[in-house]
């Protein structure tokens, strides 16, 4: 007998389909959506648009304001400052469990995805980068055993990869450069089980790409319709 495979749902297909066109610069920071326009761009009705804004409005991509409409949440500093400040206790809790725990298999995977995204990098093809790169926080929270924090950073990610190709568009490849150093450093630490150098490397990493955000975040509105590709 096949396994049963659940069908994403039209609610999270439209959502992942905004969510795309905000985490890409296609919607500036504090744009309106239409609702209307937007389902009729989706071929959808306009509750299916509803319901996709309410799920990005958890994922604190989108502020609904009552009786005003949705909105692009605004990536201003404190948005940021915010944003990376989390990231980093969850990342670096989970993390510290990785560190004492990792099995053979743990390491390969974070290692497979490693070299995945170093050739992407090498590729400039960022769309994939960025997708690698929630694979390998995925891969990093297997000993994370909290239901909380496991939820929190699902819903947190969205944000994460949207400020990602703000740097990114931005900084260009040295920015991926340096995103690329930290995770070597990190499973350098990670092979080691050095949970304190694991959790200082997390830090600069949060440190630094929190500053490439808020330098980039004032000309975010020029990357509407931006290329995914790396800039030269």
């Amino acid at each position: 007998m096949n396994a049963f495979k659940p069908r994403v749902t039209l609610t999270e297909q439209v959502a992942r389909h905004i969510e795309n066109l905000i985490v890409f610069g296609q919607l500036d920071s504090g744009e309106r959506i239409y609702e209307a326009s937007m389902a009729k761009q989706m071929e959808v009705s306009n509750g299916s648009i509803r319901e996709g804004l309410l799920l990005l409005e958890k994922r604190h991509l989108v502020t609904n304001v009552p009786r005003k409409g949705a909105f692009v949440t605004t990536l201003d500093r404190y948005f940021v400052h915010s944003l990376y400040e989390t990231l980093e206790l969850y990342l670096t809790h989970t993390g510290r469990k990785l560190a004492r725990q990792w099995q053979p298999e743990d390491l390969k995977r974070l290692e497979e995805l490693y070299q995945k995204m170093e050739d992407c990098f090498k590729r400039n093809d960022l769309t994939a980068f960025l997708d690698l790169g929630v694979e390998y926080t995925q891969a990093s929270l297997a000993y994370a055993d909290n239901y909380f924090i496991l939820a929190a950073i699902d819903d947190l990610w969205p944000s994460a990869r949207r400020c990602a190709f703000v740097a990114f568009n931005q900084g260009g490849k040295r920015v991926l450069e340096d995103n690329l150093a930290h995770m070597r450093e990190s499973i350098s630490a990670i092979r080691d089980r050095d949970e304190d150098r694991l959790a200082s490397v997390l830090h600069r990493y949060a440190v630094q790409q929190c500053q490439q955000v808020c330098e980039a975040a004032p000309s975010a509105g020029a990357l509407a319709g931006a290329s995914s590709k790396i800039a030269e």
